[in-house]
């Protein structure tokens, strides 16, 4: 995919809210490197697993990621023989215990979940290898005495020495003559030596190996000859400690190699399935749907919003402050009027003042269907760019495999480029112009697109002399006319409102004005043109009557020369209202298709299960097992008589006879 488009569409932006759902760092990173793809397949294989993760989420049922840990690297490094510590062990550890959260969650989900039953299903249970490692290991990175029977021995034995140290402490401690020359009345301990505080005077009077000596001078800190020996012995003992860990660590280490390679391909399907759910958790936080996608080149957005701009509300409001006018100017602005459908998503936040929230106002965009070119004006400010960049932002997540703020029915195409030329971007590096800048971006376009590409272009022919810029307009919609791929494009130029009265595969839209209140409300409505209002908007200033009775001279000169371009406007939008009503009802059509067919094969699926149940007890014989209901205790067959149509079995202590149609054999899988 195309990386300035990318940039230019904000689409890491995207990826920085998709991270922040994610439950472990794996997650993130995954979601911050997601890009589009352009395999329908796999798409649509990712959409499915989503949706049901968003389902799983509805029902409670988060994966238990919290064990997760990219430990990916110290498996590999235990597969080729190398010993980790043990805090390495207890990382090792933790995500071993989550490849078992995770089989027992698959076990648990429901059967509506198919595809992510299906995904989580090569993960293997590598709990018991958890087990093993804390059994041996403590939360601390402490290897436990019962790690071995011969670690446990030798922590005995020492035990045993530093109980005879400590009492040769304390008989030293309690001769008279020794106290007298300490500095004060206890032992203390340097490295792993027992030491006594010796005046330096009396240096001579104990016998013994100096370790240290105080800041001052005056201390210094002796280890008597007697604990010394037992010093020595300790140490020995120590040692057998150390090697004994080094071979117990050594053990796991090497058991952790065994599963190495399942532990990280675990992994990996643990970090995608984090990524799944925190794209799940983006689509209900933001009320998204999962789109309909086609090669066909079919756009249908019903009822969009801009999530970057609807996630910027939501901060404004959590902030307690009303956006900037920057953020209005640039995307879509206030919505004053009453919002069309309902989002669940943008509930009020708790401690809002009155008259801060802003909503997004949603859109309804199509192409591809009877037009693959659409030309958008109307008024500046009024939305004509967000408008594109919705557009373009939608198609980007939903080919990243992500749901889309809008909704039911949507459809996308699957571009393979989506190619942007927005926004003021003048380049300083190669001293052209804004105008000249918009031109190398478009020539590139018009090099790259092909009938499968999605274009969108804002404000085509702006920056020159406006004759000059509509008719290179009219030229690079021919072009892209000619390319057959679908495009948007913006323009404030008036030339370019009648580009699509001559040409069978371009329609018009226009962003609303409304006139009373002087600004714009942000919706978007195909089959008609943007009109500049500058009369109106100049009657509603108080400019002078004679002023304006002459513009209004001047203006139907102009229209008588421009024809019948009013009947053809209203013939284009009754076209295009018959075409949205058409569009609609197919939607419900294949709706009610679809909804038919889930139904007949819910029905198949009983069917089956009846005749494979009822086929089941025909051969049920003596001792085989089952269960009936009405005990709620499995049994065993006694005998079974088929022209009473009953049963014999065998339960607890007693035998009864239950009809076969209680008796459900343990092969069979009962509702």
């Amino acid at each position: 995919m195309d990386a300035h488009t990318l940039e230019l569409l904000e689409f890491d932006k995207v990826r920085q809210i998709l991270a922040g759902y994610a439950s472990s760092g794996l997650g993130k990173e995954l979601a911050q490197q997601i890009e589009p793809s352009t395999d329908l397949k796999s798409i649509n294989a990712e959409q499915n697993l989503v949706t049901e993760a968003v389902w799983a989420l509805e029902m409670d049922q988060a994966p238990p990621l919290g064990g997760l840990r990219d430990v990916r690297m110290l498996a590999r490094r235990a597969a080729i023989g190398s010993m980790l510590t043990a805090e390495q062990l207890l990382e090792v550890a933790a995500t071993l215990g989550a490849t078992g959260d995770i089989y027992r969650y698959r076990t648990r989900l429901s059967e509506r979940c198919q595809w992510l039953i299906a995904f989580l299903t090569p993960i293997e249970d590598l709990g018991m290898m958890a087990k093993m490692i804390m059994g041996c290991i403590d939360s601390r990175g402490h290897v436990l005495d019962m790690a071995s029977p011969e670690l446990g021995r030798i922590r005995q034995q020492l035990a045993e020495v530093d109980e005879r140290v400590q009492n040769q402490i304390k008989r030293l401690l309690r001769d008279p003559e020794l106290r007298r020359i300490l500095r004060f009345p206890n032992a203390t301990v340097s490295g792993d030596h027992y030491v006594l505080p010796v005046a330096v005077n009396h240096r001579h009077k104990l016998q013994g190996v100096v370790h240290r000596t105080s800041s001052t001078g005056e201390t210094v800190y002796i280890e008597p000859a007697g604990v010394a020996h037992l010093s020595a012995e300790r140490a020995v003992v120590k040692g057998e400690e150390d090697k004994e860990i080094r071979r117990i660590l050594r053990g796991l280490s090497a058991e952790v190699g065994h599963v190495a390679k399942s532990l990280c391909f675990a992994i990996d399907l643990m970090a995608r399935l984090d990524l799944i759910t925190a794209k799940a958790r983006f689509s209900r936080a933001f009320a998204m749907t999962p789109p309909a996608l086609n090669t066909d080149g079919r756009l249908w957005l019903r009822q969009a919003r801009h999530p970057l701009l609807e996630h910027l509300f939501r901060m404004e409001v959590s902030a307690g402050r009303p956006g900037s006018d920057v953020v209005k100017q640039n995307m879509m602005g206030e919505n004053e009027k009453k919002q069309r459908g309902e989002d669940p998503g943008q509930g009020e936040h708790p401690g809002q003042r009155p008259g801060l929230r802003r909503d997004v106002v949603p859109i309804d965009v199509h192409l591809g269907v009877s037009y693959n070119l659409l030309i958008i004006t109307g008024p500046n400010t009024g939305g004509k760019t967000v408008a594109l960049k919705t557009t373009g932002l939608l198609c980007l997540m939903a080919q990243a495999g992500m749901h889309i703020p809008a909704g039911e029915g949507s459809t996308v195409p699957v571009a393979h480029q989506i190619l942007a030329d927005i926004g003021d971007e003048q380049s300083l590096e190669q001293s052209l112009s804004t105008f000249s800048s918009h031109m190398s971006r478009i020539g590139t376009i018009l090099g790259l697109a092909d009938e499968e590409s999605l274009v969108l272009l804002d404000e085509l022919g702006a920056g020159t002399d406006p004759t000059e810029g509509a008719a290179l307009g009219r030229a690079i919609l021919d072009e892209l006319d000619g390319i057959g791929c679908r495009a948007m494009v913006t323009t404030h130029l008036g030339d370019l409102k009648t580009y699509a009265f001559s040409n069978a595969h371009a329609e018009n839209a226009a962003v609303e004005f409304d006139v009373e209140t002087l600004r714009p409300t942000y919706h978007l409505r195909i089959g008609q043109f943007g009109m500049s209002n500058a009369l109106k908007i100049a009657r509603r200033l108080k400019l002078p009557r004679e002023l304006l009775r002459r513009a209004h001279r001047y203006l139907r000169r102009r229209q008588r020369r421009s024809g019948g371009l009013a009947q053809l406007q209203q013939a284009r939008e009754e076209t295009e209202k018959a075409r949205a009503e058409a569009l609609r009802a197919q939607h419900e059509a294949e709706r009610q298709r679809e909804e038919y067919r889930q139904k007949i094969a819910e029905l198949q699926k009983e069917a089956d299960e009846a005749t494979a149940l009822r086929e089941a007890r025909q051969r049920l014989q003596a001792n085989d097992r089952v269960r009936v209901p009405r005990f709620d205790k499995e049994g065993r067959i006694v005998r079974v008589d088929p022209k009473r149509n009953l049963a014999v079995v065998s339960v607890g202590l007693g035998q009864w006879e239950v009809p076969l149609e209680e008796v459900f054999p343990l092969a069979v899988k009962k509702d």
